[in-house]
């Protein structure tokens, strides 16, 4: 528990200052251009990350949105609890992930359409043989083809938007010290240090998604959609009030208390 309780105030400074919140979307951009440029100027030799196999991409990866979920919700309900004492307010803030699962999802099956739009099938990667009888994916591939479209990154896209939501979610820990409470001061310690490494780990997927995989306008345009998803949320429409609204504050609380007063 000591060492858990170390690592966690190792990486608070961190990942919860406001600057990190403030630079990680250039951070993104950066990572999407530089990588780009690796692979289009001068490729690295093949590696375990460059399989498409590897740990992380088949069981991180893959899974995304339902590890940010899955952390993100005990999380949330927690330190947003312990910051309001309110339950009307902690569930306000839990419709946070039914947001984040619907930009997810509406996104994903946008880039779908798109690939199955622009796309057509062909006998094998070489793309030298068009098979026009199959004018879908779905059909393409069921019939051994390959499908070749404009394959907007999903990993680009989903990997932006995750960790931006989630440094977003820790901002909480401003205003959360559960020292004199050991239980929950090793239960929120355990949730923040598992968040900070899903960060950790969607930063290195991201990166080594670049050098290795798509190219350039596919990355960007994923990229993009994820900052944008990422901004027309907690930047513009968690700042209204008929929205699920951002981490608790105190300087937001004490306010509310002195309006409840007058």
């Amino acid at each position: 528990m000591e060492c858990l309780d170390r690592c966690a105030r190792f990486l608070r400074p961190w990942l919860v200052r406001s600057s990190v919140r403030r630079t990680m979307p250039w951070g993104f951009l950066g990572l999407m251009f530089g990588g780009s440029l690796v692979k289009e100027l001068a490729p690295l030799p093949e590696s375990y990350m460059s399989n498409k196999r590897n740990l992380l991409n088949v069981h991180f990866v893959k899974f995304a949105w339902g590890w940010t979920f899955c952390l993100l919700l005990p999380f949330i309900t927690i330190t947003n609890y312990y910051v309001t004492r309110n339950a009307l307010m902690v569930l306000k803030r839990l419709s946070t992930l039914m947001v984040g699962s619907a930009v997810w999802y509406t996104c994903t099956r946008v880039f779908l359409h798109i690939e199955n739009l622009t796309g057509s099938c062909y006998k094998s990667p070489a793309l030298d043989i068009l098979r026009s009888e199959h004018p879908s994916k779905l059909q393409c591939l069921q019939a051994g083809g390959f499908w070749h479209g404009f394959d907007i990154s999903g990993h680009c896209f989903l990997l932006s938007y995750c960790a931006l939501m989630i440094v977003e979610e820790m901002a909480v820990m401003h205003n959360v010290n559960t020292s004199r409470n050991p239980r929950l001061h090793t239960v929120v310690s355990g949730l923040f240090l598992a968040l900070s490494c899903l960060t950790l780990i969607w930063l290195w997927m991201f990166f080594t998604t670049t050098i290795y995989f798509h190219d350039f306008f596919q990355k960007f345009f994923g990229t993009l959609v994820g900052l944008l998803a990422w901004y027309g949320t907690y930047r513009f429409w968690f700042l209204t009030p008929l929205s699920p609204g951002l981490p608790p504050q105190s300087t937001n609380l004490s306010s509310q208390k002195f309006n409840r007063s007058l």
